[in-house]
């Protein structure tokens, strides 16, 4: 029994290394600005999943400014009642239009 639970604990560590060596560079940007710590790619956190920001801001010319502001100023109500904290000055106008650009790009 315990040689079973070794051998899926390895193998789930082996499966996870691709993942963390494939990290686009919108992710570890995402990851390295703590954003991670409400969002996820892919599911619902405390914040909205990135690709649901995506989904929802898809085809609309101003999304990426909207964004920008939102990340720098924070808000609340778009996803819900709790609200995001502002994000400048910690991150860089530039990294943040860099992770906008990548959640609307799918955050792939």
């Amino acid at each position: 029994m315990k040689l079973i639970a070794a051998s899926i604990i390895a193998a789930a560590a082996l499966a996870a290394i691709p993942a963390l060596a494939d990290d686009s560079p919108g992710l570890a940007l995402a990851k390295k600005s703590n954003c991670m710590a409400c969002h996820a790619v892919d599911k619902k956190i405390v914040g909205p999943a990135y690709h649901d920001v995506a989904k929802k801001y898809a085809g609309q010319k101003d999304a990426e400014a909207k964004l920008v502001a939102k990340v720098k100023a924070g808000g609340k109500g778009v996803w819900g009642e709790i609200p995001m904290p502002p994000n400048s000055p910690a991150v860089k106008d530039e990294d943040i239009k860099t992770l906008v650009k990548w959640v609307l790009a799918g955050a792939k």
